[in-house]
């Protein structure tokens, strides 16, 4: 089976926004290279709102600098959550390196 790895932020849009988490990805995250469907950089959205924001964050990124920006636009469909071990990797490693 193809998949993309992803994680599922939950937010409540009273306290933070989606366009301050998609600034915390892309300060944390570089777009800027073709990939595999399983490593991709993907934004999933729920909404039309979520998808225009989305959209905005992907054009700055590509205004910032002189490099493509690979990265899919796609609407929320199935989401599995991963394997156990997987859940809370830092987490797991930081203890195993402790």
């Amino acid at each position: 089976m193809d998949a993309t790895e992803a994680f599922l932020v939950e937010f409540d849009p009273t306290v933070i926004s989606f366009k301050i988490i998609l600034d915390a990805w892309a300060d944390m995250h570089a777009p800027y290279y073709p990939s595999k469907t399983q490593y991709r950089s993907a934004i999933f959205y729920c909404s039309e709102e979520q998808r225009v924001t989305a959209n905005e964050k992907i054009q700055e990124l590509g205004r910032n600098g002189s490099r493509k920006v690979y990265v899919d636009l796609e609407p929320v469909s199935l989401f599995y959550k991963a394997e156990e071990y997987h859940q809370d990797f830092l987490d797991k490693q930081r203890c195993a390196s402790s």
